[in-house]
């Protein structure tokens, strides 16, 4: 284990935040936090803004994270996939070494780094978004609630070990972990008046 990752014990009610983005109706996204202890309690609720298809969705999670009076608590950062708002990148070693907190990158699906390669085309500096994606690294899978559908992660500050152990405590009531599920319902209910989508 290098220098860089965290090591603690996990335990069921471990504090996570869960980021998720709303539905993308304008040009400013709202992205939400959800505090949650394991995968059971919402302790608390954080919010803010990033532009779609933009290049700041880091920058806006630093600062949400690092703001928060639950930081001191916080032992992960759960990511709804590695971009938010369209194609804003989040790149995770920067979140990690601005914030001290471990991030895990979860994914329904294997990304095709191909077609993601053509959609960023279509944007300003696409080798930056495409090098900020690559930068999450090796993509490991874990069995939550569903047997025969693993999901996947991506992880910084700490093993892929330990990342699957806090992606299958928080899965409480579905094959996404809780954080993560919440903090989909809370920023579409949000933006939309009533949740929707899945996480």
């Amino acid at each position: 284990m290098n220098s860089l990752q965290h090591s603690f014990h996990v335990k069921n009610e471990i504090r996570i935040l869960g980021i998720d983005d709303s539905a993308l109706i304008s040009d400013k996204i709202t992205i939400v936090g959800a505090f949650f202890r394991g995968g059971k309690w919402l302790d608390g609720v954080l919010r803010s803004e990033i532009t779609r298809d933009g290049l700041d969705s880091t920058d806006s999670i630093v600062s949400m994270v690092n703001n928060s009076k639950h930081l001191p608590q916080i032992r992960a950062i759960m990511l709804d996939g590695v971009t938010y708002g369209g194609f804003n990148p989040v790149d995770i070693v920067s979140l990690y070494e601005r914030t001290n907190v471990p991030a895990i990158v979860l994914m329904r699906d294997m990304p095709d780094f191909e077609n993601i390669e053509k959609a960023l085309s279509f944007l300003p500096e696409p080798e930056t978004r495409m090098k900020i994606i690559r930068k999450a690294g090796k993509i490991s899978s874990v069995v939550t609630k569903d047997d025969k559908n693993p999901v996947f992660f991506q992880c910084f500050g700490l093993d892929s070990e330990m990342a699957a152990k806090i992606i299958k405590i928080t899965s409480t009531r579905s094959n996404i972990p809780e954080p993560l599920r919440v903090a989909h319902l809370i920023a579409t209910g949000i933006v939309l008046g009533e949740s929707r989508g899945k996480a």
